[in-house]
């Protein structure tokens, strides 16, 4: 018997602190340009002050891209526009330099940790600090299996949990959460058609690298066919994880919680971190305030699931790739909402005199 209960986590998972989100609010109204005129990124300070417990807000000086990485078993349907088994490939490009997620991460100064959970390939061929929680080689395929075993799944979740504390333990302030994989849009979307109690069809999107119509079909059924195997096991998020969801995106979910729990704010990324989001949701409903969405990548399984979660995402520039790219286009914005709201002045009582004449 499993003697890991998600239900401790909503207990363990407080709010933000809400006074001093005000104290910060009151800040913000006292500073020389008007609340209100620098738009979202207002808000985007107070929220950070809030999850750091601290007016004024302190910058984000040590954030960190962490992407957990697999293969799913589902890709060999065709329903990828990449290989099935071909994440390992794009793990070694990541780790090169020669993927977007690298390009950004080395323009910005954030460090980049990928984390191998399930992908279908030697994990001799990676390095130790890549492969060490890796789960098992691949997954089920999860229109016609599990895609783990009930002790898979609880491992993958430990793994994401122990990646966080390791990241709050080394200092990290924020993580920008993403994911490299082949055929986890698929999952991500059966997750989500399975929260949201809606059909495949709605959910269904054309990928990280875009899919045609016959693909998209073929995605369409496989969503809809692991979907009635996800239905019955609902009551059981971490059964939902081990039926449909993969090592990659089990450990994501117990990531994000974690994350939760430790106080560091997490970016989300494209529809594979948002879904997890929403099974985290689900778990613990106070959990998605400390985490941010970065983008609208057009992937209709992302908006459904950001919606439900009341989560607004800070840009719309249609970024598909995943990897965590969108995340890091965001982080600028709230690294400017903390300088902001920390480093422009008050207004002096002579000034204020002066207004209230006025």
């Amino acid at each position: 018997m499993s003697s890991l209960n998600l239900d401790d986590f909503t207990d363990l998972i407080e709010r933000p602190d809400g006074g001093v989100r005000r104290d910060a609010e009151a800040r913000r109204e006292r500073q020389v340009v008007p609340p209100g005129a620098l738009g979202r990124l207002d808000e985007l300070g107070e929220w950070l002050a809030a999850a750091q417990s601290a007016v004024p807000v302190r910058p984000v000086e040590r954030p960190r891209a962490v992407l957990f990485a697999g293969d799913h078993s589902i890709a060999e349907l065709g329903v990828s526009a990449r290989p099935a088994g071909g994440a390992g490939e794009l793990v070694r490009e990541v780790l090169e330099g020669g993927r977007p997620v690298s390009v950004l991460a080395r323009r910005l100064g954030v460090p980049v940790r990928v984390v191998d959970m399930s992908l279908d390939c030697d994990p001799e061929t990676l390095p130790a600090e890549v492969s060490g929680h890796r789960v098992r080689r691949g997954g089920g395929r999860i229109d016609i299996e599990d895609a783990l075993t009930p002790e898979e799944a609880e491992a993958a979740f430990r793994a994401g949990m122990a990646v966080a504390d390791e990241e709050a333990d080394s200092g990290t302030d924020l993580v920008v959460l993403g994911d490299v994989s082949v055929g986890g849009t698929t999952a991500a979307g059966v997750l989500v058609a399975a929260l949201c109690g809606t059909d495949a069809s709605v959910v269904t999107g054309r990928g990280g690298l875009p899919i045609d119509d016959l693909a998209w079909m073929r995605k369409c059924a496989a969503i809809r066919d692991a979907l009635r195997r996800a239905r019955p096991v609902l009551g059981d998020q971490l059964q939902l994880l081990a039926t449909v969801g993969g090592a990659d995106l089990t450990a994501m979910t117990g990531f994000l919680l974690q994350a939760a729990v430790r106080k560091m704010p997490v970016i989300l990324d494209g529809v594979v971190s948002a879904a997890c989001a929403l099974v985290g949701q689900r778990v613990a409903f106070r959990a998605p305030d400390w985490w941010l969405a970065s983008h609208d990548s057009g992937e209709p399984g992302q908006a459904k699931a950001l919606d439900r979660m009341a989560l607004e995402p800070l840009l719309s520039q249609g970024v598909t790739v995943g990897e965590g790219t969108g995340g890091l286009l965001a982080l600028p914005l709230v690294q400017a909402a903390a300088a902001l709201a920390a480093e422009l002045p008050e207004e002096s009582p002579a000034d204020e005199a002066v207004i209230a004449a006025e």
